[in-house]
């Protein structure tokens, strides 16, 4: 069998039972070029130490994922959302990545102003971006399923993510483009395509839909190829709109969690074949 595909790119969270040595570790055995890579392991390990670890394995690391979580509307919420996303700036410039995932955050406790969250991320993404640029880094905006708007994403389509994003320079705020968030709107055809023009599309991200959902929903996400996501539309639109960066498999299952890691590995690179390539 071949080796990886040239763009394939892991998730961290596809085999969160690795370590982030055994990650980097599994990854290089297996000729994997790129890596995503999550704050929180990446926060324990120390950002530093990380960088030197990919770097000594030649891997790169697709995107860090994340940032974000802006809608809060009292002070001190907006002041400390901004200043962690500081820190995650700098984290995704120590690692040497370009893309920092943005996941927008939900609605404060009690509101039902989904407008008026969605302006409070643009306020911060104009403090925000001018930071970013200073480190070499984009922020890509990551609108989530619908079912995510009340608790952790008020940007729900990726009309709503380029409406945010293109009041910003192209090489400051771009989206993310993820099948898991976007196989049910039939308005994404066309939204690829103005994303493409702008230059906007910094990250695109793969996970199939299945169903029934689990209890949370938030673990449901799909091994590629078990659900009804035509992932490889999806990789060919992007393909036509001019992206050429990683293609980066991030499934939040505890099933694949519960298997070997270089098991999981090498069923995704299968999956990703036949499903995506």
């Amino acid at each position: 069998m071949s080796g990886p595909p040239e763009r394939f790119s892991l998730n961290q969270q596809t085999v969160r039972q690795w370590s982030l040595p055994e990650l980097v570790a599994g990854c290089a055995a297996a000729g994997v070029r790129s890596v995503g890579l999550w704050r929180e392991p990446v926060r324990e390990y120390g950002a530093r130490a990380a960088a030197r670890l990919v770097r000594g394995a030649g891997l790169a690391v697709s995107s860090l994922c994340r940032g974000g979580f802006l809608t809060a509307g009292d002070p001190a919420g907006r002041a400390a959302a901004l200043a962690d996303n500081r820190a995650a700036i700098e984290e995704a410039a120590t690692l040497g990545t370009a893309t920092l995932v943005l996941v927008s955050g939900g609605l404060p406790p009690g509101s039902r102003d989904l407008r008026g969250a969605r302006e409070r991320v643009a306020e911060a993404l104009a403090e925000l971006a001018p930071c970013a640029a200073r480190y070499g880094v984009r922020l890509a905006i990551e609108p989530l399923h619908p079912m995510f708007a009340s608790d952790r994403c008020v940007v729900s389509t990726l009309r709503q993510a380029l409406d945010l994003a293109e009041r910003f320079p192209a090489d400051q705020v771009g989206v993310v483009v993820d099948t898991y968030h976007l196989w049910w709107d039939d308005t994404v055809g066309g939204q690829l395509a103005r994303a493409g023009e702008g230059g906007r599309i910094a990250a695109f991200q793969l996970a199939d839909w299945v169903t029934p959902l689990p209890e949370g929903v938030l673990l449901g996400r799909g091994q590629l190829g078990d659900g009804c996501v035509d992932l490889r539309w999806f990789r060919t639109r992007l393909d036509a709109a001019g992206y050429a960066g990683p293609a980066e498999v991030e499934i939040f299952n505890p099933g694949l969690w519960g298997r070997e890691g270089a098991e999981v590995l090498a069923e995704v690179l299968d999956r990703y074949r036949t499903h995506v390539q």
